[in-house]
């Protein structure tokens, strides 16, 4: 264990530390005498100011028994011990911080953990995702009445690398997560709006981050196999594991031919090391090594008049000659350090080696009658980049709190960006876009937090400036093409804590996401970087021990923007959009083995400066609803089931296109053994009949006199049973 922190007049020090010796981060402690309270760092120290002999002192951690004590003296140290448990919602502290939401989270993934790296985000209350290519390529995302299309209004990371793609060869933003091993994940991060510090680009509806495990529990091997040809491999190895060393290393592959009468033969192989050295006594640094590699076809979006007259099925296919590859290598690099008992710092260095390469066919032989209209979009990108924070904490006479100074570099130089039409995936016809891109974004940030009795307030300020470059292969001539610009982004939230089980807040913040750096040289810099100015109004709440509720109300500007549209190589305006809603998140536990969560979304999404009746947001879902039960034993029965629900909602500006809703119900059931457990997953248990994706798109399928607009989609998963064997060692 790392040397205690040093002993001060009316501050209790000590360590938070798990029954197996595993450091405990952003352990919970309170005085229940003073109110005061406090978190364990990254290497499980605390330090609770204004405490004397004779406090009741008590420490909870989400999966561990609450741990109370008697303050004796403090003299020396209290090194706490405590013991795991089945997760519980007794467990659950509303905190005074800005993401106590993720204490709700928290229990969403102890009680009903991903097994696929497709269905991560729906960890998020309220966001839904789709995938509409063969499952190689990036979901589309639905979050507060936005279409987010692959990532351009979701700021994600991974343990505090960037996933979403600035300027990429298919969309603004684009986020491929498929690099994560969903049983390497241990919290899922989220804040909904653009109110925190330290989150930059893309951070308009919201951000998530993933944190991967430090160390396993156990070494594992699992193996899954399902309908339509499908089958999972993983292991997971702990290397070493000791108070100074830990590493550990995983691996998957995932195969499937999917539903569709043309198989999807995708594949999939994942690999990941992450090891950990404790260097000194208040000193850590750690690696991450990954790969991914992914291969599929794909039948793509079919137009429903074909499906209707029985040319053909729902999944069979106009053109399936679609689908792509691609691949990303990560290596991460982190430094944590604890200057003294209030002061830190916490660095880390990325590198990713991304290559890209997707087939489609939107409009089928709508420009071209011969050869058709396929496209390959296709780049090789270099991305790198830092992050550091510097983080101090303080104790004044009426107020205590803390700030924290970031600084951030992030270049992304992405070579023979291509846009092509092509014929078969193999002859190239035409050249719509090629050049190289080279597009920097540097960043500072201010975040500070004072806290005054029952309130917190949290001013903050970030500032973000970006170059654009531009090589344009398609030109006669040499030239760079290039721009540049900054935007500032000041954030104030507030928070009233009425007691440990009853909290509002209030969040005010302005964010932004940047344009296509084709976009910005194309419009001489005009509106690179739209801002968004959002609020959010709300109350978490226990109303009993095994209950939280949270309820808000929020509101969302977006400025006009130009959208570059990769699919076609073209620049197109959109205007100013106003979206308004109220979501509501439900956890409760009725007995020490049952879970029910509903997660229900509200949005009232419009155009603005567009007339009554023509001002509706294509895709911008108007309610979504989920819920589900989940029975969580250490040993014995579990499983659980899910249902999820999306509102029709507006496919064009006028509402004379309709997306149709859906509602899907999953289910999964299982025995735990002491080391092996035996399970089935399925999902689309009714078989329901459902578009996973829709778009209003104008096509010309082959003899076809004239073009028609209308849906576009991807069918939904039909009713798909798999069997999992897990064994843990």
């Amino acid at each position: 264990m790392l040397a205690q922190l040093s002993l001060y007049s009316q501050n209790l020090t000590g360590s938070v530390v798990s029954d197996n010796n595993e450091t405990l981060i952003n352990a919970y402690i309170y005085n229940q005498n003073t109110g005061n309270h406090t978190h364990t760092n990254i290497n499980g120290l605390f330090s609770l100011s204004n405490t004397s002999v004779g406090d009741t002192i008590s420490v909870t951690h989400l999966g561990f028994d609450k741990y109370i004590t008697v303050v004796n003296s403090l003299e020396s140290p209290l090194n706490i011990v405590m013991i795991q448990k089945v997760v519980s919602l007794n467990q659950v502290v509303i905190e005074q911080n800005l993401d106590a939401l993720n204490r709700i989270n928290d229990v969403d993934v102890k009680t009903n953990p991903v097994n696929s790296s497709q269905e991560i985000l729906r960890k998020v209350p309220g966001l839904f995702i789709g995938q509409h290519a063969g499952g190689g390529k990036a979901e589309q995302i639905f979050l507060r009445g936005f279409d987010v299309d692959h990532g351009t209004d979701v700021a994600i990371t991974v343990d505090g690398m960037p996933v979403n793609m600035v300027s990429h060869a298919h969309g603004q933003g684009y986020a491929d997560l498929h690099f994560i091993i969903p049983e390497t994940v241990d919290k899922v991060e989220f804040g909904k709006g653009s109110y925190y510090a330290d989150k930059g680009n893309f951070n308009t509806a919201g951000y998530v981050n993933f944190k991967t495990k430090q160390k396993l529990k156990n070494n594992l091997l699992k193996v899954e196999a399902g309908q339509f040809n499908s089958q999972r491999f993983l292991g997971m190895l702990d290397v070493v594991s000791n108070e100074k060393h830990q590493a550990y290393f995983a691996t998957e592959y995932t195969t499937t031919d999917g539903a569709f009468e043309s198989p999807q033969n995708f594949n999939r192989i994942n690999a990941l090391g992450k090891y950990t050295v404790k260097v000194g006594e208040n000193e850590e640094v750690g690696i991450t090594l990954s790969h991914f590699t992914s291969r599929w076809d794909a039948s793509g979006q079919v137009p429903q008049r074909a499906v209707e007259s029985g040319l053909i099925t729902r999944f069979g296919a106009i053109d399936d000659t679609e689908g792509g590859q691609t691949s990303r290598s990560n290596i991460k690099i982190n430094h944590q350090k604890i200057l003294n008992e209030n002061a830190s710092i916490n660095t880390n260095v990325f590198y990713s080696n991304y290559n890209f390469e997707l087939f489609s066919n939107f409009t089928f032989f709508l420009e071209d009658s011969v050869n058709s209209d396929q496209i390959k979009q296709k780049e090789n990108r270099s991305l790198y980049g830092l992050n550091t924070e510097y983080f101090k904490s303080f104790n004044g006479y009426k107020v205590n709190g803390n700030y924290q100074i970031g600084l951030s570099l992030r270049a992304d130089e992405s070579n023979n960006n291509e846009l092509s039409k092509t014929l078969n995936r193999s002859e190239i016809l035409s050249r719509t876009q090629l050049g190289n891109i080279f597009e920097t974004n540097t960043a500072a940030y201010v975040n500070a937090n004072f806290y005054l009795g029952k309130w917190q307030i949290n001013p903050a300020l970030r500032i973000d400036h970006f170059n654009f470059n531009y090589n344009d292969a398609l030109l006669l001539e040499y030239e760079t093409q290039a721009e540049a610009n900054l935007i500032v982004s000041p954030k104030l939230n507030f928070i009233f804590s009425q007691s440990p089980k009853l909290q509002y807040y209030l969040k005010m913040g302005k964010g932004f996401h940047s344009n296509d750096t084709r976009v910005v040289v194309a419009q001489n810099g005009k509106k690179t970087l739209p801002a968004s100015y959002g609020a959010d109004l709300g109350f978490i709440w226990k109303p009993k021990s095994n209950m939280v509720v949270n309820v808000a109300y929020w509101k969302l500007y977006l400025e006009q923007e130009f959208v570059y549209v990769g699919d076609a190589g073209i620049v197109e305006p959109s205007g100013e959009t106003e979206r308004q809603g109220v979501d509501l998140s439900v956890r409760y536990q009725p007995l020490k083995w049952l879970f029910w969560n509903v997660d229900a979304n509200y949005t009232h999404a419009i155009a603005l400066k567009e007339k009554k009746g023509e001002n509706y947001i294509p895709l911008a879902p108007p309610f979504t609803l989920v819920s589900g039960l989940s029975v969580v034993c250490e040993k014995g029965i579990y499983g659980g089931v899910n249902a999820r629900y999306m509102m029709d909602r507006p496919a064009n500006e006028n509402n004379s296109i309709v997306a149709e809703g859906y509602t899907v119900i999953d289910a999964n059931v299982g025995y735990n053994f002491k080391r092996l457990s035996i399970g089935i997953q399925i999902q689309n248990l009714l078989d329901t009949e459902w578009n996973e994706t829709q778009f209003a798109t104008e096509s010309r399928i082959k003899n076809e006199a004239t073009s028609v607009e209308e849906i576009h989609f991807t069918p939904g998963t039909p009713f798909f049973a798999k069997g999992v064997i897990e064994f843990r060692f």
